[in-house]
C-alpha cells in the first residue's frame, strides 16, 4: 500500500498546484510535470507491472482515475486562463474614441511634379491651355509632318526607341503634340491656339549625370495671324521673370531645329552664381533653359494653317534640367530612382 499511498498524495499535491496556477506558461510546465511522458503519474502508471500481483489492480485502477481526474482539471484550467487572457487583452487593448487621432503621414510631390505644375500655372497665366498628347507616335506624325523626312541628317539629334510594329515607336520629343494640337484645336487651319504640351519623352541614350532614356519635356505652341520673332522673345522673357526672378537676365542664341525657323537657344542668368561664374553653369554666368523658334511653315501646312496667312512660334523646355538648376542638383539620375533621402528634401 505504500505505492498507492505516494499516488494519492501526488495526486492532491498535484491539484492544489493546479488551482493555483494563474498563466498559460506555468501551466505547460505543470502538464510536463505530472502528465508528460516522464510525469508522475506517467511513471507511476507505468510501475504498475513491477509490482505484486495482488496489488497491480486496484492500484492500475486508482492511477487511471488520478490521471483522468488532473487531464479534466488541467483542460478546465487551461479554458480559464485563455478565457481571463483574452478578457485581459480586450481591456487593455480599449479605444478612447475621444483622443485625437494619430497623425498620418502623408506623401509628397515627386520635384518634377512640382516644377511641371509650377511651369503650367505660369504658362495659364499668360493664356496658354494644357494640351496632352500619346507617348507612343507613328514615324510620319514624330518627324515627317516636323520637317525632318527619312535619311534628313536631323533625324540623328533623336535617337529613337522603335517598336516591334513597323513605323510605331515611343516620342522622342513633344513636339508632334504639335501637328496633333493644330489639327483638333485650330479646327483645320481657322482659329488661333496658344498650347502647352507636357508628357515624357523617350531616346536611346546613354544614361549619365545629364542624360537619361526618359525625361519630362513642356512643349509649347502659340499659332495666330502676324505673329513676329519679338511676340516669342517676349512671352520666354516673361516666362523666365517669373520663373528664375524677376531681375534675371534673359538671351538668345542662334541655333537649328527642323520645325522652326529662326531656331534660338534660351539662357537665363545663373541663379546660383548670379551670372559671376559657377561649375553649375561652366563659368559662364548662363544656364540654358529652352530652345525655340517660329514655326516652320511646312510644319504650319502640314498642320493645316495657311503659312502665307497665319504664323507662330514654338519652344520646347526640360523641367528636369530647371529643377537642377534651381536646386543645385547634379545628377538627373536622382529623378529615377526612388530613393527617399533625394525625394524627402522636396
Amino acid at each position: 500500500m505504500h505505492m498507492l499511498e505516494q499516488l494519492e498524495q501526488t495526486y492532491h499535491r498535484a491539484q492544489a498546484e493546479l488551482d493555483g496556477i494563474r498563466d498559460k506558461d506555468t501551466l505547460a510546465d505543470w502538464e510536463r510535470r505530472y502528465l508528460g511522458k516522464k510525469g508522475d503519474i506517467t511513471v507511476a502508471l507505468r510501475s504498475t507491472g513491477q509490482m505484486p500481483k495482488e496489488e497491480r489492480a486496484a492500484f492500475g485502477k486508482r492511477a487511471n482515475e488520478i490521471k483522468n481526474a488532473l487531464t479534466d482539471a488541467f483542460t478546465a484550467r487551461e479554458t480559464d486562463i485563455q478565457a481571463h487572457e483574452l478578457a485581459r487583452t480586450l481591456e487593455e487593448g480599449e479605444l478612447d474614441v475621444t483622443l485625437p487621432g494619430r497623425p498620418v503621414s502623408m506623401g509628397g510631390l515627386h520635384p518634377t511634379t512640382q516644377t511641371l505644375r509650377e511651369i503650367s500655372a505660369i504658362w495659364a497665366e499668360m493664356g496658354f491651355q494644357v494640351y496632352r498628347s500619346p507617348d507612343v507616335e507613328d514615324d510620319e506624325t514624330n518627324f515627317n509632318l516636323l520637317n525632318i523626312p527619312p535619311h534628313h541628317p536631323a533625324r540623328d539629334m533623336w535617337d529613337t526607341f522603335h517598336t516591334t510594329t513597323p513605323g510605331v515607336l515611343l516620342r522622342t520629343h513633344t513636339s508632334p503634340g504639335q501637328i496633333r494640337a493644330m489639327h483638333e484645336l485650330g479646327h483645320d487651319g481657322t482659329e488661333p491656339i496658344r498650347v502647352i504640351l507636357p508628357g515624357m519623352c523617350y531616346r536611346y541614350e546613354q544614361i549619365s549625370a545629364r542624360s537619361e532614356v526618359q525625361f519630362n519635356q513642356v512643349e509649347g505652341l502659340a499659332v495666330g495671324r502676324n505673329i513676329r520673332l519679338s511676340d516669342l522673345k517676349g512671352t520666354i522673357a516673361e516666362f523666365a521673370r517669373h520663373m528664375f526672378g524677376e531681375d534675371k537676365r534673359v538671351r538668345f542664341r542662334g541655333s537649328y531645329f527642323p520645325f522652326t525657323e529662326p531656331s534660338m537657344e534660351v539662357d537665363v542668368e545663373c541663379i546660383l552664381c548670379e551670372g559671376h561664374g559657377c561649375p553649375v553653369c561652366k563659368y559662364t554666368g548662363w544656364l540654358e533653359i529652352a530652345g525655340c523658334g517660329m514655326v516652320h511653315p511646312v510644319v504650319l501646312q502640314n498642320g493645316g494653317y495657311d503659312p502665307t496667312e497665319w504664323s507662330g512660334f514654338a519652344f520646347g523646355m526640360g523641367p528636369e534640367r530647371m529643377t537642377m538648376i534651381k536646386h543645385g542638383i547634379k545628377d538627373i539620375r536622382y529623378f529615377w530612382q526612388d530613393d527617399l533621402r533625394f525625394l524627402e528634401q522636396f
